[in-house]
């Protein structure tokens, strides 16, 4: 059989971890139309009668603003150090200047690199792919290029089998019926965090973590899940957006969490979210990897 471990690399808004979600054909990394939103290194695992993909999303490159950014960047590099093969994704509107210094980056670590073009569905004739591909193969020393739309599950299972192809033979990483290794409450946390950053994203950009303080049986109702949460933000006077006019916003969000937690989890939840500050988080390490940011 065939097994190893993949590294998706990209700019922000790459569509990563849409990517991602698409290959392992379950949602493990949550989703954003706005850049930079990944922050744990997701691991997401899929099995199949050609063997074993452990699939690693990262945080996506930008500039190091914060303490927190800053060990996002080294997470990144301890996942291509780590990889046996790098998909690194790009637009179908071409190179940028981001993406060329992703894999002038990629370059210095000498592994093998399947290039995904990202996104065709946004073109209008397949035909313009083609100058891309070519241009694409004389810049770079590439084991592959696959085009896919991610969003629409164009071209997925092409994919797995390019990479499965280039996949070292080996036993299973990772027990068959695992999927993840994101802790239960991680996962609770992000799809929280989704919610609030899809809701409140013009308003506040990047001040947003979710913690789960507490998960339990209902006293009366056992087959119930009880979750306490808090809403992380950095600044006091972001807290009214979050929690809206009489306390629309925070409602909102809390509604559209509980029903995917409750998908997740096979059970009725109740959701019990509250708005917390916590002073300049991003640049407290001791803060922050209470979130799950660089434990994993």
């Amino acid at each position: 059989m065939k097994s190893g471990t993949i590294s998706v690399i990209g700019k922000p808004n790459a569509g990563k971890s849409t990517l991602i979600n698409a290959l392992l054909g379950q949602k493990v990394s949550i989703v954003s139309s706005h850049p930079a939103i990944t922050r744990i290194r997701i691991l997401g695992i899929h099995n199949s009668e050609k063997g074993q993909i452990a699939i690693l999303d990262t945080p996506g490159f930008e500039k190091i603003r914060n303490e927190l950014g800053r060990m996002m960047q080294k997470t990144i590099i301890n996942s291509i150090e780590e990889a046996d093969i790098i998909l690194a994704v790009i637009e179908s509107r071409g190179w940028q200047t981001e993406d060329e210094r992703i894999m002038q980056m990629i370059k210095k670590f000498n592994k093998k690199t399947i290039l995904v073009i990202n996104k065709v569905d946004l073109l209008s004739h397949k035909e313009s792919l083609l100058p891309l591909i070519k241009e694409s193969n004389e810049r770079y020393e590439l084991a592959d290029i696959v085009p896919v739309s991610a969003s629409k599950n164009k071209n997925i299972d092409a994919l797995r089998d390019t990479i499965f192809r280039h996949l070292p033979e080996g036993d299973a990483l990772f027990p068959e019926d695992m999927t993840t290794n994101l802790p239960l409450q991680y996962i609770i946390a992000e799809i929280i965090r989704e919610k609030a950053v899809n809701r409140t994203y013009q308003e506040v950009p990047q001040s947003i973590a979710v913690e789960v303080e507490e998960m339990k049986k209902g006293t009366k109702n056992k087959e119930m899940i009880v979750i306490k949460a808090d809403i992380i933000i950095d600044r006091e006077n972001l807290k009214h957006i979050i929690i809206g006019k009489d306390g629309a916003k925070l409602k909102e969000i809390g509604q559209l969490a509980r029903k995917e937690i409750e998908v997740l989890l096979g059970k009725k939840v109740y959701l019990e979210l509250w708005v917390k500050v916590i002073k300049d988080w991003r640049e407290r390490p001791d803060i922050f990897r209470r979130f799950g940011y660089g434990n994993i």
